[in-house]
Formats: C-alpha cells, sequence, structure tokens
C-alpha cells in the first residue's frame, strides 16, 4: 500500500450473556449437502433500555450460524415474513458457477418480495475459516448477519495447533431508531445519516453505554488453553480496533484464507472482514477477569459513533472458586488513537500468504488489463424547491472515478444473461478518471459527481490489476472494498510483491492512501465492487464487472433457477 502523499506507514438479554462455544462435531463429513432455512420475521429486541422490532432470521439476532466444510453444498432456502423487501449475500463465499445465488439486490437478483422465498444454492470450493452472511438491500443488514464457519476437509487438519474452543467474536452496531428511516431521511435530505446509538459484540452492548451491564458478551475461558476467535466486522459503517487487556492474539487467517501467523496485542477490522485469531490463555493469570473492547477508527469529517464497546474475558479455575472482580475497577485495554493510520498501516502490512505447497499464493504474475480506480466522496445538486443538508448546500455522494452508481429497477445478471441490457446498464465504466487532479491535494473547486449504471466488461480468464486511490475530496478516509465473486490479492504497490501477498475479498484502502488488488477474472457472471460502509454504497460507492463466458461447458454461467425472485 501506499499513496499519493505516502501515509506513516439466539440470545437471552436479562442477565449476563455466557456464549456457547460451537462444536465442531455439527459438521462431521465433507461433500455432503447441508440444508437450511432461513425465515425472515419481525421480532422484539431490547437493547439500551430501548425495545424495538427488527427483522431477524428465525428470531435470532444475531442470525443463525452456518456450519460446513470445505467441498460441501449449501442449499439456504429464505423465506420473506416481513414487509421489506430482501436479498441475502454470502459474503466472501467464491460463488463460482453459482452467480444466481450472490444475493446483492438489482445485481445479481431481484430482491425477495414480502411473503415469497428463495432458495441460494452453491457449493464451497477451496476455502475454509470464517466468513458471514448479511442482507444486500438497503441498511437491512443492521440486524440480518450472521457468522458462515467453513471447516477443512474433514481428516484434514489446519495449519496451526489444534485449538481447545472455537468462538465467534461478531461486531455489530445498534440504533434506537429504525435504521430504514435512518437512510430514508438521509437520502431524502442530502446529509449525513444519524449515528448508530452503540457498538455489540455478539449483539450485546456491555457496560459502557446506558442500561446495558446487564448485557454483556462474556467470553469464558480455561487457564493454560488456546482459543480460536472468529472475529467478523459486521458492522454498518465502520472500522474498528479490538484488544484484549493483557491478552496478544496470533493471527492466522483472513477472509477464509491462512496467513502466515503474526503476533499483535490490537487488530483492525473493517466491514465486511474477518480474521481468525489465535488466543492464549494464561498459565496463572493474576486476574481472573479481564475486559475486551472496540472501538471506531476513523479519519473522515463527518459524524461518527465515537463510543467503545465493551466485553468479558473470565477464567474458570477447576480447582478453586473464581471471585468476581467489580468491572468498574478493571482497566479497558489500550487501543490506537481514532485516527491511527500509522498504526492501520504497519498493521496491514504485515499480513502474507502461506504461499506453501498446500495452499500456494496464486497471485497474476502478469496482466491483461490495468484499471485505475479513485474511491471518495463528492455531491449531487440539491432539487429544485429543496433545502438540502450536504456540502454547501448539495446532497451528499459517493463514487468511484466519479461515477457515482445509480441501481436500476432490473437485476443486472438477468439484465446481462438475457440479453436485454439496453436501458439497463451501459459497458463504458472509465478504466481510469476522466479528470486527473491531485487526489489527496487541494480538493477541485467542483466537487459534483456524474450518476449512472455503468460496469466494466472483462474477457473470461483475463488478469486484471486495479490501483484504488482514496480523494480527500470532502475529507480523506479509509474505504473498506469488497469484491463479490473473486478473492484479489493485495500486491503492495511500492514493492509489487509477487510471491506472498494477502488474499482477501475486502480491502481497506487507506486513508488518503492506495492499495493495489490482482486477480484473475475465471468465474463468470455479475459482480459488485464496492465500499462496505453502508451509507457510502447508498450515496453510489459501487460499480460491477461483468466476466463474460469461456469456451468450455464449465466456465459458462449457467441459466437461473426457476425460483429466481422479480422484480
Amino acid at each position: 500500500m501506499g499513496s499519493s502523499v505516502l501515509p506513516s506507514p439466539a440470545f437471552s438479554i436479562s442477565f449476563l450473556v455466557i456464549f456457547s462455544f460451537f462444536d465442531i462435531g455439527l459438521a462431521q463429513q465433507t461433500g455432503v449437502t447441508r440444508h437450511y432455512k432461513f425465515n425472515i420475521e419481525l421480532h422484539n429486541v431490547t437493547r439500551l433500555c430501548h425495545t424495538k422490532t427488527i427483522p431477524t432470521v428465525n428470531g435470532k439476532f444475531p442470525g443463525p450460524r452456518i456450519v460446513a466444510r470445505e467441498g460441501d453444498r449449501v442449499v439456504i432456502k429464505v423465506v420473506n415474513n416481513v414487509s421489506n423487501n430482501v436479498s441475502i449475500h454470502w459474503h466472501g463465499v467464491r460463488q463460482l458457477m453459482s452467480g444466481w445465488a450472490d444475493g446483492p439486490a438489482y445485481v445479481t437478483q431481484c430482491p425477495i418480495q414480502s411473503g415469497q422465498s428463495y432458495v441460494y444454492n452453491f457449493t464451497i470450493i477451496g476455502q475454509r475459516g470464517t466468513l458471514l452472511w448479511h442482507a444486500h438491500s438497503s441498511w437491512l443488514r443492521a440486524t440480518l448477519y450472521g457468522p458462515i464457519v467453513i471447516l477443512p476437509i474433514k481428516n484434514s487438519s489446519y495449519p496451526f495447533p489444534k485449538p481447545h474452543k472455537e468462538v465467534p467474536i461478531i461486531f455489530g452496531e445498534w440504533w434506537n431508531a429504525n435504521t430504514e428511516t435512518v437512510i430514508e431521511q438521509a437520502l431524502q435530505t442530502g446529509g449525513g445519516p444519524n449515528v448508530s446509538d452503540a457498538y455489540t459484540i455478539n449483539g450485546f452492548p456491555g457496560p459502557t453505554y446506558n442500561c446495558s451491564a446487564n448485557g454483556t458478551f462474556k467470553l469464558k475461558v480455561k487457564p493454560g488453553k488456546t482459543y480460536l476467535l472468529r472475529i467478523i466486522n459486521a458492522a454498518v459503517n465502520d472500522d474498528l480496533f479490538f484488544s484484549i487487556s493483557n491478552h496478544t492474539f496470533t493471527i492466522v487467517e483472513a477472509d477464509a484464507v491462512y496467513v502466515k501467523p503474526f503476533e499483535t496485542g490490537v487488530l483492525l477490522i473493517t466491514p465486511g472482514q474477518t480474521t481468525n485469531v489465535l488466543l492464549k490463555t494464561k498459565p496463572n493469570p493474576t486476574n481472573t477477569t479481564f475486559l475486551m473492547a472496540a472501538r471506531p477508527y476513523f479519519t473522515g469529517q463527518g459524524t461518527f459513533d465515537n463510543s467503545t464497546v465493551v466485553g468479558i474475558l473470565e477464567y474458570k479455575f477447576p480447582s478453586k472458586k473464581s471471585f468476581n472482580s467489580s468491572i468498574a475497577s478493571l482497566q479497558i485495554p489500550t487501543l490506537p488513537p481514532i485516527n491511527g493510520t500509522s498504526f492501520v498501516a504497519n498493521f496491514s502490512n504485515k499480513f502474507r500468504s502461506l504461499a506453501n505447497a498446500q495452499f500456494p499464493a496464486n497471485v497474476p504474475q502478469t496482466v491483461d488489463k490495468k484499471f485505475f480506480f479513485t474511491v471518495g466522496l463528492g455531491s449531487n445538486p440539491c432539487p429544485r424547491n429543496q433545502t438540502c443538508q450536504g456540502p454547501n448546500g448539495t446532497k451528499f455522494a459517493a463514487s468511484i472515478n466519479n461515477i457515482s452508481f445509480t441501481t436500476p429497477t432490473t437485476a443486472l445478471l438477468q439484465a446481462y444473461f438475457s440479453s436485454q441490457s439496453n436501458g439497463v446498464y451501459t459497458s463504458d465504466f472509465p478504466s481510469y478518471p476522466i479528470m486527473p487532479f491531485n487526489y489527496t491535494g487541494t480538493p477541485p473547486n467542483n466537487t459534483m459527481v456524474a450518476n449512472g449504471t455503468k460496469v466494466m466488461v472483462l474477457p473470461f480468464n483475463t488478469t486484471v490489476e486495479v490501483v484504488l486511490q482514496d480523494t480527500s475530496i470532502l475529507g480523506a478516509e479509509s474505504h473498506p472494498l469488497h469484491l463479490h465473486g473473486y478473492n484479489f490479492f493485495v500486491v503492495d504497490p511500492q514493492n509489487f510483491n509477487l510471491v506472498d501477498p494477502v488474499e482477501r475479498n475486502t480491502i481497506g484502502v487507506p486513508s488518503g492512501g492506495w492499495a493495489a488488488i490482482r486477480f484473475r477474472a475465471d468465474n463468470p457472471g455479475v459482480w459488485v465492487m464496492h465500499c462496505h460502509f453502508e451509507v457510502h454504497f447508498s450515496w453510489g460507492l459501487k460499480m460491477a464487472w461483468i466476466v463474460l463466458n469461456g469456451n468450455l461447458p464449465n466456465q459458462k454461467l449457467p441459466p437461473p433457477p426457476s425460483d429466481l425472485p422479480k422484480c
């Protein structure tokens, strides 16, 4: 990574919550079909002494775990019992030849209408680790999200010591208000949306928030054991720092790809990213209770939820009765400053693929097509006879190469597959910024964006390099860019590491900086690439790639399933 100006490098809520460790025995075989049913239904949930009715899957918040082994087929029937139209995205799953199951609304499918259902059907190929699922329509993923646990093929092992237990740690955000109302108001006024009221760990805000001491995530551990924490950032709009007092992590996986292990006391995770870490508990801890904490990393100019969520790590001793420390007397772990860009750069640069015989890093050594994409904020004119609350009386917008994506009313994949793209999209997304400028210097006088539904078309098996550059228009900030249907290699653009670059599906484009990624377009279909801050997604920071069919039968996108939702 570098820059134009390089930067310095199902739960109960009434009592303290004890999280149940998941049993690896849930998935005993390999190459089997695993069936799930997701009933999207309203459920009353209380947080911060505020009860509200939220969309859930099967009445659970966060939602249920998907567990499978590498090589398994996963079939999930999603039934929509709420008034909102909904689609579900299986974030990070490669979806090889199963583009109809990817889930982003109006890209690969029309959303599932109220009272309707859709069966998502895909096979997990060449992936193992932790991913997540979440709603991919409007801001419904504020409550519709959960973990995807992919175990190694049966009789194969982790490339690290087998942990004593495995625990999902999912970060989220909680609004007392209805999030659909929050974003609707923001889009209408053109201003920034109201921020969340709390961050959550496995759905719970913890004791730093009003009325939340009895709703705290509690992780019970034994001394001298190793725990695999499957850490997921499902927050809607915030990168998060995370640490546990007096403990360190060994990072072993990112976005369901093993990495060269490295130790850290603090980790940074963007929305959409997953990180597996080994936590070695102390053989003789000086206390029985330690605090874990997460808080945002933010460098932009807008408002954000500047609060800290806390959970508890509690040791259990078989031979003696443990004592309970007062939470008030415990120290919250030290985290980097809110705008700790130098920590983020140093931390991000430590990730490297294993790149060994068993887990090679198949990074493209040469590229067929090179692209340069700027990502950042901008503005749209305020409609006549309306007062807007965006910059200088405009409406906030966001863009890639100054094109703010206009969501179509027909799904792009359906239009492409049926050869009826006319009036739905155009294939002229710019390969480079149309108007070059000093991207991290003085912003241009005109911050207006262009609007359109533009895609980039790639022949099958094209090798691609994209340099992603943050702009300082309306403030430089990190952007978690997520590419659907693919992993990509983060090739440090200063050194172009083509040996062991990290392989991810979501990359934090540095604040005021740049990142370079490479991938091979070997999965036909329509694949959206977008900022995983939901507010930036709503403002148009997204584009789509169309990857054409190859010549062989197994290189062609199959026809849509019969129950594909209609718009």
